[in-house]
């Protein structure tokens, strides 16, 4: 390696550094207490660097958000991929999934969507395409895998199911049929993916409901004991 690019190496590590942590702050921000509200002098002062710096690697904070919402995404995948590795069975994996979505909507402000429909539609955009793509087929693959080893029904139209599971989801963020001073997301979460699964699985799928949802109880009971 020349000199010259040994100088560039640890420079362009350092400017992903800096970029990782902006994107890591305003994702925090705006998952907290949503876009709209949040600035990108806020987001400068919380990191303790100037607003110039930010606009080294974001030319607004549409780019920004569209960012976030990229690097969210692509989390999401990993997720996503790791419960279907890790589960056991096909409702195991609706729990995994579950879990995980409860840890995320204690910290996130349900406005946090509605921002990013009205405000920004270009990383709205991504967010569409991901839910009718990646989630789509995750769903596919979830519930064919259910048929296949007889914990949902096989009588299942696999692609109504998929997409309604999809739009039920989603739901959880919409202040108009959930007022949020009125219902608990987590709770309204949690209920969703219930009738979901409870509409899908058979009489097996329907013990495997049963050993999972004593399992998170239990869970839930040991962590508002710690």
């Amino acid at each position: 390696m020349t000199p010259e690019r040994k100088r560039q190496a640890p420079a362009r590590h350092y400017d992903m550094e800096v970029k990782e942590r902006i994107l890591t702050k305003a994702a925090d921000l705006f998952s907290r207490y949503g876009i709209r509200s949040i600035t990108m002098d806020e987001i400068a002062s919380q990191l303790g660097i100037s607003k110039k710096t930010i606009y080294q690697f974001f030319t607004d904070k549409d780019d920004m958000v569209s960012a976030v919402i990229e690097q969210e995404i692509a989390r999401n995948e990993m997720d996503c991929n790791h419960f279907r590795q890790e589960a056991a069975d096909a409702v195991q994996q609706v729990f995994l999934a579950l879990e995980s979505l409860d840890e995320m909507l204690k910290y996130t402000n349900p406005l946090m969507l509605y921002d990013l429909e009205k405000h920004h539609p270009k990383a709205f955009q991504k967010l569409r395409e991901y839910k009718y793509r990646f989630l789509y087929q995750t769903l596919m693959d979830n519930i064919q895998w259910g048929m296949d080893t007889e914990v949902y029904r096989s009588d299942l139209q696999k692609d109504i199911v998929a997409k309604w599971r999809i739009e039920s989801a989603f739901l959880v963020f919409n202040p108009d049929v959930f007022p949020h001073t009125r219902y608990k997301i987590s709770e309204v979460n949690y209920e969703l993916a219930m009738l979901f699964l409870h509409g899908v699985v058979t009489f097996k799928g329907k013990k495997l409901i049963e050993i999972y949802s004593a399992e998170r109880t239990q869970k839930l009971s040991h962590e508002q004991k710690v």
